[in-house]
């Protein structure tokens, strides 16, 4: 914002150069060539030129009134953005306090506090922070599945209830790494530009176990990282259903793919890089039927097929980067499906 000072004497600068500018227009339009000099002042004279005095006066207060208007509006939007981040850091304060809260039902407040800061924050940055805090979340170790009592054992009622404790707190925080997988999604699914999309944000879920639904079927990817490098996906399913890559990176490098079903069925890959190098397809199905790849880089860089089935019917485009050569080097042409124009790309 500039000083008092120099707003005032742009203003008053331009003022003058519109003035004059003006001034002389209408001269030359009027065709004037010349003062006829006055020797005396008569009163009507002498009334004009006052009346051009008041006139000079009353536009400079008027710039000057606009000037300080304009500061004011300033402060009171800087005032606003600050009461807006003070409001926001003890609502954030307080959520991130509830997700380190013994309860999963605590945990789950904490989680949709945090969502709705990050729809409402009034800076992007502050977005991003609640962002990268839920991705921070499903990184953190999670409690593991105590199964069942061993059939043939008869354990005590202290055994039973504290197995009954395990298995409830093994499920409550699912359900809140669950719930965390699923507002993901659907906050991808917004269309960019609307009050509660994500689109264009970072995306940190390095390393992480994605064992529930995560639907990102019609989300845009066009700026921005999404990284799923390392993560384990299994049990479940995995959307990217019609979703279009446009921009940014999404990678799934050294991810291993032991899930239900991963669909990228009718996604678009138009720019951007998408990466899966190294990753594993160990089980289950990932589709990539009657996807379209132009433009982005797909590549596939030592990727190992070892089971499940990889379907790639009805796509077109080039071929991905190194799939031919990871189809080949772990015999996997019963794994993966290719469409014919690629099972031969050099006829």
């Amino acid at each position: 914002m500039w000083p008092v000072g120099t707003a005032l004497a742009v203003i008053f600068a331009a003022a003058i150069v519109v003035a004059v500018g003006a001034f002389l227009t209408g001269w030359n339009l009027l065709g004037a060539h010349g003062l006829k000099p006055e020797h005396q002042l008569t009163t009507s004279t002498l009334f004009d030129l006052v009346k051009l005095s008041f006139g000079v006066v009353a536009g400079s207060g008027a710039l000057v009134a606009l000037v300080v208007a304009y500061r004011r509006q300033r402060v009171d939007e800087d005032g606003a953005l600050r009461e807006a981040t003070r409001l926001h850091t003890e609502g954030f304060t307080t959520a991130v306090s509830q997700l380190g809260e013994d309860s999963p039902a605590v945990r789950l407040g904490g989680v949709h506090a945090l969502f709705g800061l990050a729809n409402d924050a009034p800076t992007q940055d502050l977005r991003q922070t609640c962002i990268d805090v839920l991705c921070a979340y499903l990184r953190l170790p999670s409690p593991s599945d105590p199964g069942n009592l061993p059939d043939g054992t008869s354990p005590s009622e202290e055994q039973r209830a504290a197995h009954r404790d395990k298995k409830d707190l093994y499920l409550g925080m699912r359900e809140v790494r669950h719930t965390i997988l699923r507002l993901i999604g659907d906050h991808y699914r917004i269309p960019e530009g609307m009050h509660r999309s994500w689109q264009g944000c970072n995306l940190d879920l390095t390393g992480v176990t994605i064992d529930g639904v995560m639907d990102f079927h019609g989300a845009v990817f066009s700026k921005g990282t999404v990284s799923f490098e390392g993560a384990s996906i299994s049990g479940r399913v995995l959307f990217f259903i019609c979703a279009g890559f446009f921009g940014g990176e999404v990678s799934f490098r050294d991810a291993t793919f032991d899930s239900d079903m991963v669909a990228f069925d009718g996604a678009i890959f138009s720019g951007g890089v998408v990466a899966f190098d190294r990753a594993t397809f160990d089980g289950g199905s990932v589709s990539f039927a009657g996807a379209t790849f132009s433009g982005s880089e797909v590549s596939f860089r030592n990727v190992k097929f070892s089971g499940g089935q990889v379907p790639f019917d009805n796509a077109t485009g080039p071929v991905p980067i190194g799939l031919l050569d990871a189809v080949s080097a772990t015999s996997a042409t019963e794994t993966v499906t290719l469409p014919p124009s690629w099972q031969n790309p050099n006829p």
